[in-house]
């Protein structure tokens, strides 16, 4: 059998001025918890400067991540400086000046590859991983990932304002995202040679620095047997994160279940869709028609469930999409909370105790 189980998460924080909600250098932060984290998982520095990353090590249950995750969390809101908060949210809520890229070789190629578009790229992205044994059986997994990159978005919206305003999106961190070279939905690959092949064409063009600055929003990972999913907003609650885990991890176990053949317009359309509105969204569907984003929920659901109950994740999921259905999704909770009490009732929903990242 192909498929451990197992499962990373990557999450994406910006230490943000608690006043204002403008990016802050999180320096101090990362020297004083960079490196392994007592009890599992690692925090690292990420693209900006105000960035920290938290990755947990590989995983087989949503309890053993769960713990990793609040770890770390709570480690960051620990040694955030006063004035300031860790904020989980797929982009800051407005910006002050051009942001300084972290400074590592392969962060170097890419901000000179995309040149001024670096300083404008504090995105919070959450990342997953699946561990899958063998290159064809990760391209299958890739793809029946593909078909279902607009529901994850829209579950995930997390980002809903821009330049300290709405800004008219749930999440303006992907519409970010597609002004990279290669994101968004990928191709539809006949095999991995035809996967590797690919890439290797677009870094030999001068398209990406690297095979590894591939920004679609599901890829193979180049470090890791994993199939990367990298289509969602950092989460306001770890609850938040663990629900999209279940769903991505129970995706790619679900073997020739999901259809992997939509067209790359209905894709991109669906994408935008899903970042417009979020679990409000209509989807493309195969036969020219439309669904709703939650009648999108209901299908992908009933052809995963077999695994969900296997693994134990079945009550889980469905209760968290019940609470989402009932309270919204991140984007929703941060516009109400700014349509309630400004910036301040913002900042006090990051620094809310059960996110936790207090």
């Amino acid at each position: 059998m192909p498929f451990t189980g197992r499962f990373g998460i990557e999450e994406e924080f910006a230490l943000l001025d608690a006043f204002t909600l403008v990016p802050v250098s999180a320096e101090g932060v990362h020297a004083a918890v960079l490196g392994d984290v007592h009890g599992g998982g690692r925090l690292s520095a990420e693209f900006m400067t105000s960035q920290v990353e938290a990755a947990t090590e590989p995983v087989g249950s949503l309890a053993q991540a769960r713990d990793q995750l609040v770890r770390m969390r709570r480690t960051l809101a620990q040694h955030a400086p006063e004035g300031s908060v860790v904020a989980a949210t797929g982009a800051p809520f407005a910006l002050a000046g051009a942001a300084r890229v972290t400074s590592t070789p392969h962060y170097d190629d890419v901000s000179q590859l995309i040149g001024r578009l670096a300083s404008e790229h504090t995105v919070n992205g959450l990342h997953v991983h699946v561990e899958v044994t063998g290159d064809e059986e990760r391209v299958r997994a890739l793809l029946r990932l593909r078909e279902t990159l607009p529901l994850l978005l829209a579950l995930s919206a997390n980002s809903p304002f821009a330049f300290g305003v709405p800004a008219g999106l749930v999440s303006w961190r992907s519409t970010l995202i597609r002004r990279l070279p290669v994101s968004w939905g990928p191709p539809i690959f006949t095999d991995a040679d035809h996967y590797r092949r690919t890439v290797d064409r677009l870094v030999g063009i001068g398209l990406l620095p690297a095979r590894s600055s591939v920004s679609w929003a599901v890829r193979l990972s180049e470090q890791y047997d994993t199939v990367e999913t990298r289509v969602a907003d950092a989460q306001l609650e770890v609850e938040d994160t663990l629900l999209l885990a279940a769903l991505i991890r129970a995706i790619v176990l679900a073997d020739d279940v999901m259809p992997t053949s939509s067209a790359p317009d209905d894709l991109d359309a669906s994408l935008w869709l899903a970042a417009r509105h979020g679990m409000q969204a209509r989807f493309c569907t195969a036969d020219g028609g439309s669904e709703s984003a939650w009648a999108a929920a209901e299908r992908v659901l009933a052809g995963i469930r077999p695994v969900l109950d296997e693994l134990g994740d079945a009550e889980f999921v469905d209760d968290r999409l019940a609470y989402l259905r009932a309270d919204g999704t991140g984007a929703e909770r941060q516009l109400r909370a700014h349509a309630s009490g400004g910036v301040e009732a913002l900042a006090e929903l990051f620094s809310r105790p059960d996110h936790p990242l207090a």
